[in-house]
């Protein structure tokens, strides 16, 4: 008698897939912008609100983790910047999406050297994941730190802030071209129960927004984000009444055409299929500086960039820094600086594809590095 096999057991949906799967079936599909904020955002499943996703045990690595030398030289470029402004005092330091807070344990470090400039900054975290709250608070016990969990809650007044590999994160429309015009990309349920794309109407608000890409061909694919846009503006509109700079590093391009489709999620440092586990993968898109230079410029900042993160980092004295701390350096950590020096700035690797968009009130000196805006503010 032929002996059959038990058939394998359907494994159990991950809670938030098994959310999306029944707000999809009782409202219909979601554009991909909401499937990413849910993903990475749920407040008790999403990706930043349930794991400590960097470092080598973690799903990707951040330039601050890669060496000190990043921190450290951003903190002395923003020293700068607040001596060149005439020393206000006080000022608010902050930091968007801290990660661990390798970034600001290297920039305090670094300046310290720097005459008055901690005596007048007032540190400011924002962090929506409550789980890296903790992890920060540890890293950073020894300082005086105010965690917020939106930019709007930050007090008013001069601003010094870093946003490193933050804009990547934010959710992202995503419209594909076809005879009739842009449709937008959604997210929706095959017959069998899986996650599977689709398209849809695509709202005024989107079509307006590309409409100069009227002459794409089919099949083109380009991406808006008004989360991005909005958060630039809010940044910029700060800069402008109050003073200060900004510098937003992420991994993305100056685009006057279709974007194409960047969606991507890694897992483990490896690529995955977003739509397989939400809530258990990175997702992210690149960052159309573009677009987010021309909403700061309308927040009322000057726009200088986006130049390529190896060129910035080289103009600021990377080489250099990196030489000094390979003089007092053991075989093991001299590998580590070495390695950490190609990443950062190799074309190969970060040096190319991460850029650096800096924001500047008009009324101040460009920031250093940085000569001509690329844009100007319109509220001069």
């Amino acid at each position: 008698m032929a002996v059959r096999s038990k058939p394998t057991p359907r494994r159990p949906d991950l809670p938030l897939l098994k959310l999306l799967k029944k707000r999809i079936a009782a409202d219909g599909p979601v554009p991909v912008a909401a499937f990413m904020d849910l993903s990475l955002n749920h407040p008790d499943h999403g990706y930043y609100q349930s794991r400590d996703p960097f470092g080598a045990d973690g799903d990707f690595t951040t330039a601050p983790e890669i060496s000190q030398v990043f921190g450290e030289l951003i903190g002395l470029w923003l020293a700068t910047a607040w001596q060149s402004a005439g020393r206000p005092a006080p000022f608010q330091l902050v930091e968007l999406g801290p990660g661990r807070g390798q970034l600001m344990i290297d920039l305090l470090r670094a300046t310290t050297k720097v005459p008055g400039f901690l005596d007048a900054a007032n540190i400011h975290l924002v962090e929506t994941s409550q789980r890296l709250q903790a992890v920060q608070k540890i890293a950073l016990d020894s300082a005086p730190i105010t965690w917020h969990e939106r930019l709007d809650t930050v007090p008013s007044g001069p601003l010094l802030l870093i946003a490193n590999e933050v804009f990547d994160a934010l959710p992202t429309h995503q419209l594909v071209r076809n005879e009739r015009g842009w449709a937008e990309r959604l997210v929706t349920l095959k017959d069998h129960g899986e996650l599977a794309f689709s398209l849809g109407e695509a709202p005024p608000v989107l079509l307006e927004a590309v409409q100069e890409l009227h002459a794409s061909s089919p099949g083109s694919v380009t991406e808006v984000s008004p989360a991005r846009e909005a958060l630039a503006r809010a940044i910029a509109e700060r800069i402008g009444r109050y003073g200060g700079m900004a510098a937003i590093i992420d991994y993305g391009a100056w685009v006057d055409h279709a974007t194409g489709d960047t969606l991507q999620a890694v897992k483990g440092h490896e690529p995955v299929d977003p739509l397989t586990a939400p809530g258990t993968v990175d997702l992210t898109t690149q960052v159309d500086f573009r677009r987010i230079g021309f909403a700061a410029s309308q927040g009322g900042a000057d726009v200088f960039g986006p130049v390529p993160q190896g060129t910035f980092l080289r103009t600021l004295g990377v080489e250099v820094r990196t030489a000094a701390l390979l003089n007092q350096a053991n075989r093991e950590q001299g590998k580590r600086l070495r390695e950490g020096l190609f990443r950062l700035t190799d074309a190969s690797a970060m040096g190319e594809a991460f850029k650096v968009l800096a924001l500047r009130s008009p009324t101040e000196s460009p920031p250093p590095g940085f000569a001509a805006p690329s844009l100007r503010s319109v509220r001069r």
